[in-house]
């Protein structure tokens, strides 16, 4: 919620925060101890389907393309690529939960539910805005991922070159695989927010109907606050993106450890 508030473009004078423990603690105070968790319950819907497709299609196509490009061997090239794949199934998933999430999340917005926000999305805006981000979201995030799986895999020959269950490696080159990816694609995320939001008072500023786009979201964005607006909420994100990215990493290497060793330990007993 924090980095949603922070990258608001022309914020409601009561909604200005300068930092992100001071807009979690004015978050709290003014709207209830809940209030930082709401949109929570659509996220978490959203993102078990998005996850499994995202994991297993990137384990496939990084086998695959390693084989191609360097037999026998670890390949950026294709740890980069099959992130980028990988992340067309992931977004397909989690773009209308976080359409509603974001909504849910702007200050003073009108929805207290998920029914409700996804019913008035629906009948006001019709059923395209729940994809009116996504061509932005992958500009986002395929080079988010393909910076992250890289950054990932690269720490990882360093931190644990002989590949095995190393719980503290996997949760340290995620948590920097994660930082590094989530600031140099800031400004996208800004640019997604804002077509995710329809911001009114950005929608005021000289600029007619709905923002549709990445590039009128640039050049809105541009508009409102100059050069230093794509940069919004950058702390939030990657404080966000850490301990996001060193779980997701931990959780699917401990998964994946223990399913490969029940496979092996099945083989051996036949």
């Amino acid at each position: 919620m924090e980095q949603t508030r922070m990258q608001s473009l022309q914020p409601d004078p009561a909604a200005r925060y300068r930092n992100v423990l001071e807009a979690l603690w004015r978050i709290i105070r003014t709207e209830g101890l809940w209030r930082p968790m709401r949109g929570l319950n659509v996220t978490a819907t959203g993102a078990g389907p998005a996850h499994a497709l995202y994991f297993a299609c990137y384990e496939k196509l990084k086998k695959t393309l390693s084989d191609v490009i360097h037999p026998g061997g670890n390949s950026h090239i294709a740890n980069g690529a099959a992130g980028c794949v990988a992340t067309l199934l992931h977004d397909a998933a989690m773009n209308p939960a976080e359409v509603v999430k974001q909504r849910m999340q702007m200050y003073n917005s009108p929805y207290h539910r998920v029914t409700d926000c996804v019913r008035a999305v629906w009948q006001n805006e019709g059923a395209g805005a729940f994809y009116r981000s996504y061509t932005t979201q992958l500009t986002m995030n395929v080079p988010f991922q393909a910076i992250h799986f890289m950054t990932y895999e690269f720490l990882q020959e360093h931190f644990n070159p002989q590949r095995r269950y190393n719980p503290s490696s996997h949760v340290l080159s995620g948590a920097c695989a994660g930082a590094v990816a989530a600031a140099a694609t800031t400004p996208l995320d800004v640019c997604k927010t804002l077509l995710n939001t329809q911001e009114s008072l950005a929608l005021n500023s000289n600029i007619t109907g709905h923002i549709t786009g990445m590039a009128s979201a640039f050049r809105t964005v541009y508009q409102v606050g100059g050069v230093t607006a794509y940069f919004r909420g950058v702390q939030a994100r990657v404080i966000y993106q850490i301990p996001s990215t060193a779980i997701a990493w931990s959780v699917y290497e401990f998964f994946k450890y223990l399913i490969t060793k029940r496979q092996e330990e099945w083989r051996a007993g036949k």
